[in-house]
């Protein structure tokens, strides 16, 4: 205490210079574990500052290269062509003008006879306007448009060794690989990876016999205009004129900003909750050292009161301090967070179809920093506010009393004041008070759960401990209920730490397994569409011939909705709770018939009827998720468009499908005896046995029907492993700063705990404890808090992450526990060993010195 003895004159106000001066004096003997208090914000700030600096960077550049990812001023499209006057008004717009057809459909690579299903890009015209397509050479961008010439996806090229001036066949024709595809205006390599862009001229897309009645193309119209045309004023006064009335729709450049802020916007928001999360865990950490800290100064306070000096002085002193070291380590981890920004980019350059820029945000690091020193404070403000009641008696006293402190009303405002931060973060995180709500109040039961199970363990082993038991296990055990112990502290934070690394391992393991699929057995790893009518036969004689199984044979037919219960679109309210509604006007729907449910789908109401019999309004059967959307509930009248017929149906049920399964699914279902001699074409599943039966099926499909897509499961798994491998390092690269948090707070917090109990190992030692047993009583205290805070953690995460798979995800909570052991194990060892180490310096060195050096 001689550090903080300075006179007091006590007939006059202390000033702000002496209680900044007796702060710093305070803290030059605690430096060391004053440290550990500031690392454990470091990484959270890091992280959200890096984040903060990402999504500042990436919307400047959404804005300046949104022009590049449109390619031009206005893009008209839709699946289907515009008709008389309208067609006539388009030709008129722009000062140039430039249209693609694209569709998937599958290309034959003529050396090696390998096929894939691409996506087809018929060009015509200068497009792109803005931007280019990078190819290899460069200059093949533009000779492929000169005469019967294909651009490849770079992947397509790599994945069947193919070459500059091969060939491949697109359906009758057969064109010339001009270059190689590196990039095209908005695409992604992800996009990239699930659909592989084939480019062609649009003057031969008649001539493969592609199109053909039924066909679904998608129709785009490019255009540029003059500097003085308002485009985005023009485009708005077309579709409410006619671009609407004709489904189609529009982009801008204006609106791509818009929209692709919107989407990163949203992925922004994930990481930024991802670094709260790893900046809550800090918070745990600033908590429990902040209040073993100001347990152990109440000797040093109480003094300070004998001095003359007032209670709200010597909270302002301590309050003084950790501000002081919450803006060091806010400062250290901003700029931490300025150098991880560099990485960021690199993590996610598969998801952003465009170069982000990585400059240094001021922005970003003034909120980081702003954002720590609250955060440190706020979180210290419990310990803190239990300095005012600290007084001179407690120089005489052994311990600290808390009874004033459990009834002190300020205590209720530091934990609204929690609350209300924890909620008004994660709602600008979130952009939803419900969300919001239910993961404070998900983070408010966790530590509740977490203090009762401290509490109900210090009780338990009061009452089972027996005078029979080891004298070393008693010891061990009663360290947990005895004073100044640490139960609570170290139950939370360790607990805390081990729920939150735990659940985001599990929600991991939740989105990878919902988009693994099985190949094995008998079930369909190929999937054939597209296939006409008259087809149909021919394709099943092709499958037989192989000796695969046709597992399912569907009947697709096109449709669109043109009224419900008696509306059109132009009828519904112009409120925007009928978007969905009136959005869905718009939209072509892929229907089947059939007689009975199969086996993704269960009826959720209503009363399924397979046949239609002469009914004069057909039941339908319709997906819960589409009935919600559109607020269609049983008996409601839906007339239906099948391409040109109108026919009144009514919602005789509602099911509810598992859209993971692999089925051909559908929002739809009409019963038999109404669509059979509608337009439509067949989709047929099968199981190909392996990779050289598939190459050559697929060949003898292709050959003889070209404009069959098939979709190879085989293929698509291998594509889905590659994404999921990089979606898995983007969440384990952002888990990493909450599972490093958590590893910090841990240490922290076992390691603070070393200056609790230095005098009892102290009075072990003098009354000839040896150092085994001082060893093995430590050992037993902190084998049982790591044992119980992780497990109590990981059985936090398992009813977190069913709450998610059930109500967010809505699939099974299927997971690997495996990494939740390994968890455990690291836990209780991390804890084990870091409490040992607290005792170490007791151990090594004479009770005298330790007394002396460390009290």
């Amino acid at each position: 205490m001689n550090h903080m003895q300075e006179p007091v004159n006590l007939n006059r106000s202390v000033k702000l210079g002496w209680l900044f001066k007796m702060a710093w004096r305070d803290s030059r003997r605690n430096r060391s574990r004053l440290f550990l208090f500031v690392s454990s914000i470091i990484l959270g700030i890091a992280a959200l500052v890096a984040i903060y600096s990402f999504g500042y960077n990436l919307r400047a550049d959404i804005d300046n290269q949104a022009a590049t990812l449109v390619g031009a001023d206005l893009v008209i499209s839709g699946n289907h062509a515009p008709e008389g006057k309208l067609q006539k008004l388009l030709d008129t717009l722009g000062s140039e003008r430039s249209q693609e057809r694209n569709f998937a459909s599958m290309v034959l690579f003529t050396k090696s006879k390998s096929t894939r299903l691409v996506q087809i890009r018929a060009l015509q015209g200068g497009y792109p306007y803005y931007g280019s397509i990078e190819t290899v050479p460069a200059q093949a961008s533009h000779n492929f448009r000169k005469g019967r010439y294909a651009l490849i996806d770079a992947s397509l090229m790599e994945q069947f060794n193919a070459r500059i001036n091969d060939s491949v066949k697109i359906g009758k024709l057969t064109f010339a690989v001009a270059g190689v595809l590196k990039q095209a205006p908005g695409q992604s390599g992800l996009a990239a990876g699930i659909a592989p862009v084939v480019y062609i001229p649009l003057q031969y897309l008649e001539e493969t016999g592609l199109v053909d009645k039924g066909s679904r193309l998608n129709y785009n119209y490019y255009y540029k205009f003059n500097s003085k045309t308002n485009v985005d004023t023009l485009a708005a006064q077309l579709d409410k004129q006619q671009l609407d009335k004709a489904n189609l729709h529009y982009e801008t450049i204006q609106t791509r900003k818009e929209n692709t802020g919107r989407v990163f916007g949203d992925l922004n928001r994930f990481l930024s909750l991802v670094g709260f999360v790893a900046l809550l865990l800090g918070c745990i950490g600033v908590a429990s050292a902040t209040q073993i800290y100001v347990r152990e100064k109440v000797a040093s306070i109480a003094i300070l009161r004998c001095l003359g000096i007032k209670a709200s002085e010597a909270f302002l002193i301590f309050l003084i301090q950790i501000a002081g070291l919450g803006l060091i380590g806010s400062v250290v981890g901003a700029a931490l967070g300025t150098a991880v920004q560099q990485l960021l980019p690199i993590v996610l350059k598969d998801f952003i179809p465009f170069d982000v820029s990585v400059t240094v945000s001021w922005l970003a690091l003034g909120q980081g920093v702003v954002l720590g020193v609250i955060i440190s404070v706020l979180f210290a403000l419990l310990p803190l506010i239990s300095i005012r009641n600290i007084s001179p008696l407690n120089t005489l006293r052994s311990a600290f009393e808390n009874a004033k402190t459990n009834r002190d009303p300020l205590r209720w405002l530091v934990y609204l004041l929690i609350l209300g931060f924890m909620a008004g973060f994660s709602y600008l995180q979130l952009g939803s008070w419900q969300g919001s709500a239910a993961f404070t109040v998900a983070i408010l039961i966790a530590f509740l759960i977490l203090t009762f199970t401290a509490i109900l363990l210090m009780r338990v082993m009061r009452l089972v401990m027996k005078a029979s038991w080891s004298y070393l296990v008693r010891q061990g055990f009663a360290n947990l209920y005895r004073p100044n112990n640490q139960t609570i502290i170290l139950m939370v934070s360790i607990g805390l730490s081990t729920a939150f690394i735990c659940l985001l391992i599990f929600v991991q393991s939740l989105l990878i397994k919902q988009v693994t699929l099985s190949a094995s057995g008998n079930q369909p790893n190929m999937i054939l569409f597209d296939i006409q009518t008259a087809q149909e036969k021919g394709v099943v004689d092709i499958t037989d011939q192989y000796k695969m199984p046709v597992i399912q044979q569907v009947p697709i037919v096109t449709i669109r909705i043109d009224k419900i219960n008696g509306k059109t679109a132009a009828t519904l309210p112009k409120d925007s709770t009928y978007d969905d509604k009136r959005r869905a006007f718009g939209y072509e729907y892929r229907v089947t018939y059939r007689d009975k449910l199969i086996s993704s789908e269960k009826i959720a109401s209503g009363k399924w009827i397979g046949e239609a019999g002469n009914a004069q309004v057909i039941p339908v059967s319709v997906d819960e998720r589409m009935a919600n959307r559109l607020n269609l509930k049983l008996n409601d009248k839906v007339t239906f468009n099948v391409q040109g017929t109108l026919i009144n149906t009514f919602v005789a049920n509602m099911r509810k499908v598992n859209w993971n399964r692999l089925q051909t699914n559908f929002q739809v279902v009409f019963p038999t005896g109404v669509l059979e001699q509608a337009p439509q074409f067949h989709v047929l599943l099968t199981h190909v046995p392996s990779t050289e039966v598939s190459a050559k099926f697929q060949s003898a499909v292709v050959s003889k029907y070209p404009n069959v897509s098939i979709v190879d499961l085989g293929l698509v798994l291998t594509v889905l492993d590659e994404i999921l491998n990089k979606i898995g390092y983007v969440i384990r690269f952002m888990s990493g700063f909450s599972i490093a948090t958590g590893i910090i707070v841990l240490i922290a917090s076992v390691r603070i705990s070393k200056y609790q109990r230095i005098k009892e190992s102290v009075l072990l030692r003098t009354l000839g404890g040896s150092r085994r047993q001082i060893l093995w009583i430590s050992a037993l205290e902190y084998l049982f808090l790591g044992a119980l805070s992780s497990l109590t953690g990981i059985l936090l995460a398992v009813a977190g992450g069913w709450l998610l798979a059930k109500y967010t995800f809505d699939v099974p909570f299927d997971v690997n526990f495996l990494p939740a052991v390994i968890l455990f194990g690291i836990t209780v060892g991390l804890t084990i060993a870091i409490g040992l180490l607290n005792s170490r310096g007791v151990l090594n060195r004479p009770p005298l010195e330790v007394l002396r050096s460390d009290t």
